[in-house]
This record gives C-alpha cells, structure tokens and sequence, in this order.
C-alpha cells in the first residue's frame, strides 16, 4: 500500500492542507481538522474520479 502526501501550511489562523499526487485541497483551525478536511475532500474525489489510490487513511505528513 502506498501512501499519499499531506503539505500543510499555516494562512492567518487556518491550516491549509494539499494533496499534490491527487490536486486536492482543504483547510482547518487545526492541524488534525485540515487533514481529516482533506482525506474526506480527496475520498469524494476519488470516487468521482478513480484512480489507484488505495492509502487515504495513510496520508504521511510532510
């Protein structure tokens, strides 16, 4: 199993969380809410459009 990319950094008082292997982006007042925000973001975004991602729980922190 493979395992996504988190990159997070702060803007003013939010985190704000990418996903460059899948383009998808979130943000949170929190560290762990921008990455819960966006494993939901790139989960709904892989069911729209599959790819051969299996490791959504897995997102490693950069």
């Amino acid at each position: 199993m493979s395992a996504l990319t988190a990159i997070i950094h702060k803007e003013e008082d939010m985190y704000v969380a990418n996903c460059p292997e899948v383009g998808t982006a979130s943000q949170g007042k929190t560290i762990e809410e921008a990455i819960d925000n966006l494993k939901e973001a790139t989960e709904l975004y892989l069911e729209e459009f599959p790819v051969n991602y299996q490791a959504i729980n897995d997102l490693a922190l950069c």
